[in-house]
């Protein structure tokens, strides 16, 4: 089984036509097209993030996770082209196995403990770096640190997934995605879990910069790679907005 994630980002004067297209249009096309292999279709709406941490690579709109039994084959195949929506977001996508893979702190935690703000993290090792020497420093550095210094309250991660695939549907050719809009080069799905801002703050301010940075980071403070392309985050909470698989009906 396989997770799909699409981070958006959108100009937040359009957030009303765009709600309005993902509910009416977009989740029911998905679901109707594709429910056969798609188990779950969860979309989280971001919290609103303070101005500091719009600096990490901040995607403001929906994070939409699919898991899928298995993936259909891509293209038409006898179904219609997506509704198009008003404007075209920034997405952030890639596929990663359904479980995480690596689990740093708070494995222990328990759901009557208090709620938690996700800040959810994809992060692409730069150009030139190999996937082998960005999971040693990932794996034998960074991740004995982050559960050695502490901060956040839960901490995990998912690998990118071997047989990743693009994301199945078909859009009308003359109304297709700008080929800059889409980022799907990632290499890993990290979640922090912190109570509040504020200690999200302290861990970005003082926990952070006692890390040791990688020799191809890109930048000297946390998270050592260019936020926007190599470095895209959202804050979430912990249930989804909508669970599309069970409560959206599409019309065709």
């Amino acid at each position: 089984m396989l997770k799909s994630v699409v981070v958006h980002d959108i100009p937040m004067n359009a957030i009303a036509a765009m709600e309005r297209w993902y509910w009416r249009d977009h989740a029911p096309e998905i679901n109707r097209r594709f429910g056969p292999w798609l188990l779950r279709h969860d979309s989280y709406l971001p919290v609103d993030a303070p101005a500091d941490a719009r600096g990490h690579g901040h995607y403001n709109w929906r994070v939409t996770e699919g898991y899928w039994r298995e993936m259909p084959l891509p293209g038409a195949h006898g179904a219609l082209a997506f509704t198009v929506p008003p404007v075209w977001p920034r997405v952030a996508t890639g596929f990663f196995e359904a479980q995480a893979t690596e689990d740093f702190l708070g494995a222990g935690r328990q759901p009557g403990a208090p709620a938690a703000l996700r800040w959810y993290c994809l992060t692409h090792y730069p150009e030139g770096v190999g996937v082998r020497d960005g999971e040693r420093w990932f794996i034998d550095v960074h991740a004995p640190q982050l559960a050695r210094f502490g901060g956040p309250v839960r901490a995990f991660s998912t690998l990118a997934s071997r047989d990743s695939a693009a994301l199945p549907g078909e859009w009308p050719p003359q109304a297709a995605p700008p080929r800059d809009s889409v980022l799907s080069h990632w290499h890993r799905l990290t979640e922090l879990w912190f109570e509040t801002f504020d200690q999200w703050r302290v861990f970005v301010d003082s926990v952070a910069p006692r890390f040791t940075p990688p020799p191809w980071a890109k930048r000297a403070r946390y998270p050592f790679l260019e936020c926007g392309r190599d470095f895209v985050s959202s804050f979430l909470l912990e249930r989804p907005a909508d669970e599309f698989a069970r409560d959206a009906r599409g019309y065709l």
